[in-house]
């Protein structure tokens, strides 16, 4: 009986930890959909803390599930199962490691886009402007370019444009940031987030501070880990490496990611326009299966805050 007892807690404090890390986005509806043949082949493109994975995991028989993720902290959460792989690597191989892994085809594709909460909420990783730590913001971090780099070598006009192009900013307030960071570096590089707030968090009214410097820093992590690059190498490979009629989940946070996923299945390119073929017939690869985004609702957003921006597209492949 104290065996038992002992195996229980220390279950439930590993189930914590999962939870901790990250807790799953739209979890029924992601994965549900996701899931035509028990037997399948299914790939979750962002493991994270491994919520959408087990989610699917208990949804498939003899299936395989193919986990990727960069980050080697990740495989912390990594889930004992037969049927189950977890690779170090970023989704924009997909391609390549299906191939390596030889698998098959598989049958449904999840993507859960994003930072972590565990990334947000580790200190030491320098994603978030709520702890005073060293510049990072590395999903993975054996890459070279972290925040450190980028904000003390960077030139004005490339942080001007990583300002405009993924924080949305007005071009006269990318160049305000932009000439405040050069001033503060040349006195003392800027080594810190505390550094970094200190020298831009004057630059609009308090009421809108957190808000406005989510935004910086979102344009600094997204240029860190070339995701949207990332994101667009992984969705032309989806045709390629999808089987007919499969299906894709994949769930956005912010409006530049979530418009290139909805421009790719409804026109199969990410600039979203429509080409024709030969014989004038539309070429597109995939059909919507929900026609508007599937967002969390009340109770979940009560439950997980960091929802509240999620949206779900899915898409099936034409035969």
């Amino acid at each position: 009986m104290v065996l038992i007892n002992w195996l229980t807690r220390l279950w439930g404090s590993l189930q914590m930890k999962v939870d901790q890390y990250h807790i799953p986005v739209l979890l029924n509806d992601a994965t549900q959909a996701l899931i035509s043949d028990p037997s399948g082949f299914y790939v979750d493109v962002t493991f994270g803390g491994g919520g959408h994975s087990r989610a699917i995991l208990d949804q498939i028989d003899n299936g395989k599930l193919l986990a990727f993720d960069q980050d080697a902290d990740a495989s912390l959460n990594h889930i004992t199962d037969d049927r189950f792989s977890l690779v170090r690597q970023n989704f924009r191989n997909i391609q390549n490691v299906l191939e390596a892994f030889g698998h098959g085809v598989p049958v449904g594709i999840l993507a859960d886009l994003g930072v972590s909460s565990y990334q947000f909420d580790n200190p030491e990783r320098g994603f978030s402007f709520r702890f005073d730590e060293r510049l990072d913001m590395r999903m993975n971090k054996d890459a070279v370019l972290d925040a450190y780099d980028l904000l003390n070598s960077y030139d004005k006009s490339q942080l001007e444009n990583i300002f405009s192009q993924f924080g949305d900013f007005k071009s006269v307030e990318s160049k305000r940031l932009a000439s405040n960071i050069i001033e503060a570096r040349t006195k003392n590089k800027l080594t810190t987030t505390q550094d970094l707030v200190s020298c831009i968090e004057f630059l609009v009214p308090q009421k809108v501070k957190n808000q406005f410097l989510a935004r910086v820093f979102q344009s600094i992590r997204i240029e860190v880990n070339q995701e949207l690059n990332a994101l667009v190498e992984f969705l032309n490979q989806l045709p390629k490496v999808l089987k007919n009629e499969g299906i894709v989940s994949i769930i956005t946070y912010h409006s530049l990611e979530d418009r290139l996923v909805k421009n790719f299945f409804k026109t199969g390119n990410c600039k979203g326009d429509l080409e024709k073929d030969f014989f004038g017939n539309i070429s597109k690869p995939f059909d919507l299966v929900n026609k508007k985004p599937i967002v969390p609702d009340d109770a979940e957003i009560k439950l997980n805050p960091r929802a509240r921006s999620a949206k779900l597209r899915i898409a099936k492949k034409r035969k």
